[in-house]
C-alpha cells in the first residue's frame, strides 16, 4: 500500500529528472518538524508506580489465592516517595510534559472520608512539574478504585457515576487550576478489545473467579473492577463507565472551566483483509460508543501498542518475520498514526498520543521504535490531524497489572532494592527528538 510519504518520494524523484529547482520544492514540501508548543512527555499510572496502594481494589486482588494477577503490585517503583526522582528524570531526558494519575483510593480511602493530606500530595506533584518545565496531563482513574467502591458492585452500581463526579470535584478544587489537561479514564475500552482478541475461555473464567473470591472474602454480594471482570460484566461495567466519564467531566468542568477534559482509549491500527472484512465491526465494537462520547470532549488521548488485520472470518496472524515484543506480538511502527488518522476521523476532536510503547527487554528495538513510529505520526500532521503531543509509555518500568513485573515498558529501568533510577539508550534517543521537536 502506498502511503503518502511513498507518494512523495516519488513525486520528488520524478520532479529531479525534471529539474533540480523542482526537486527542492518537493522536498521541502514536507517538514520533519512538529508544532510550536507541541507536548513531548512520557506516561505513568499510580497504582504501576507508586508502590503500597492498600486500599485500592486491585490490591485486595492481587493478595488473595486463587487471584488472576501473576504477582502482587508491593512497593511497585517507591514513586509515592520518589516522585520528585521521576520528575527530575522526565526533566533529564528533555521532556516538557508528565502524564501521571492521582490515586483516588488513596484520596477516599473510605466512602466519604477524603485525605487532606493525600490531596496535598498529589497538589505538590502537579506543582513540582511545573516548576520543572514540566505540562501536567492528569488522569484521574487509571484503571482502579478505592476498595469500599468496588466492593459495592463498582461501575456497575446506580451510585457509580455521583461517587466519581463527587471525587473528581474534591480534587479539581483542590489543584485543577493547575493542571494542563485531565483525563477522567485510562482506557474504559481495554475489556472490549481483550473481547476481541481471541482470548481463551480460561482467562475470563479466572477473572471471574478473582471476583467472586474477593466477594465471599467480605461478604458483599458484587465486586468488580474496571479492568478484571467477566464477560456477563461487560454491558453493566460499560453503562457505568460511560455514565461516569460525562459525570467526571461535568464536575472537573464546574470546578475549573478552562481546563480540556478527555479520556483516552486502546485502539488498535485496524486494517481491513480481504472481501468481508470484519474491520468495521470490530471497531463498532470497541470504540464505537466512546468515539460517539469523545465528539463532545475537548481531546482525545489515543494509546495504541499494535495493529490488527481483520479478515472475514476474525483477526488474522502477524506476518511471520514481524518484529515481536514481550508476549510474541508484532511490533509495527506505523500503527500509532493509523490509530490517530481513524480517531479523529471518528470524532473530529483533536488527540493526545497519551500512551504508546513496546514490551521488551531488548531496548535497540524500543530506540529504533520510537523515530520509526513518530516520522509517521508527523505524516499524519502533516495531513491535517490536530495531534496535540505525544506520551511514551512509560517513564519507567513498572507493575504492569495481571502480568506483574515481567513485561518492560520503561525508558528507564529501577533497582528494586534502592529504586535507583537508570535510564535507558531509548530515553536519550526521545530526548533527542523532544529538544529538537522534530525527527
Amino acid at each position: 500500500m502506498l502511503d503518502r510519504r511513498t507518494m512523495l518520494a516519488a513525486g520528488a524523484a520524478l520532479a529531479a529528472s525534471a529539474t533540480p529547482a523542482l526537486a527542492k520544492a518537493a522536498k521541502a514540501a514536507v517538514s520533519s518538524q512538529f508544532p510550536q508548543g507541541f507536548l513531548w512527555g512520557a506516561s505513568t499510572a499510580p497504582h504501576q508506580i507508586e508502590g503500597n496502594n492498600t486500599s485500592s481494589d486491585l490490591w485486595f486482588l492481587e493478595n488473595q489465592q486463587p487471584t488472576v494477577f501473576a504477582a502482587p503490585s508491593g512497593d511497585a517503583a517507591n514513586s509515592f516517595l520518589l516522585w520528585e526522582q521521576d520528575l527530575d528524570l522526565a526533566k533529564a531526558i528533555g521532556l516538557n510534559t508528565y502524564r501521571f494519575g492521582i490515586e483516588w483510593a488513596r484520596i477516599e480511602p473510605e466512602k466519604g472520608l477524603f485525605s487532606q493530606a493525600m490531596l496535598d500530595h498529589y497538589a505538590r506533584v502537579i506543582d513540582g512539574c511545573r516548576a520543572r518545565g514540566l505540562a501536567p496531563v492528569v488522569t484521574f482513574s487509571h484503571f482502579t478504585a478505592p476498595r469500599w467502591f468496588s466492593a459495592q458492585g463498582g461501575w456497575a452500581n446506580p451510585e457509580s457515576a455521583a461517587l466519581f463526579a463527587r471525587f473528581a470535584d474534591k480534587a479539581t478544587r483542590h489543584f485543577g487550576d493547575r493542571i494542563h489537561a485531565a483525563i477522567t479514564f485510562n482506557e474504559p475500552n481495554i475489556l472490549l478489545l481483550l473481547q476481541n482478541a481471541n482470548v481463551p475461555p480460561e482467562l475470563w473464567a479466572i477473572q471471574k473467579l478473582t471476583l467472586e473470591t474477593a466477594a465471599k472474602r467480605l461478604g458483599v454480594p458484587r465486586f468488580l473492577c474496571a479492568n478484571v471482570a467477566g464477560l456477563a460484566d461487560l454491558p453493566d461495567l460499560q453503562a457505568g463507565l460511560l455514565a461516569a466519564h460525562k459525570a467526571g467531566k461535568a464536575a472537573i468542568k464546574a470546578a475549573a472551566p478552562r481546563l480540556p477534559v478527555g479520556l483516552s482509549l486502546a485502539m488498535m491500527d485496524d486494517q481491513a483483509v480481504g472481501k468481508g472484512s470484519l474491520r468495521d465491526a470490530k471497531r463498532q465494537e470497541m470504540y464505537g460508543t466512546w468515539l460517539d462520547v469523545a465528539k463532545a470532549d475537548d481531546f482525545l488521548g489515543v494509546q495504541n501498542y499494535e495493529r490488527a488485520l481483520w479478515g472475514p472470518q476474525g483477526r488474522l496472524p502477524a506476518p511471520a518475520d514481524a518484529v515481536r515484543n514481550w508476549s510474541g506480538s508484532e511490533v509495527w511502527a506505523p500503527s500509532l498514526a493509523g490509530a490517530v488518522r481513524y480517531a479523529h476521523q471518528a470524532t473530529g476532536v483533536p488527540i493526545l498520543v497519551s500512551e504508546h510503547g513496546v514490551g521488551t527487554d531488548d531496548d535497540t528495538i524500543r530506540a529504533a521504535f520510537i523515530p520509526a513510529a513518530l516520522t509517521h505520526l508527523k505524516a499524519a500532521i502533516d495531513d491535517g490531524v490536530p495531534v496535540l503531543g505525544y506520551c511514551h509509555w512509560s517513564l519507567i518500568d513498572n507493575f504492569e497489572w495481571v502480568f506483574g513485573y515481567k513485561p518492560r515498558f520503561g525508558l528507564a529501568s529501577y533497582d528494586p532494592v534502592t529504586f535507583a533510577r537508570t535510564p535507558k539508550p531509548s530515553a536519550a534517543v526521545l530526548g533527542a527528538i523532544a529538544r529538537a521537536n522534530r525527527v
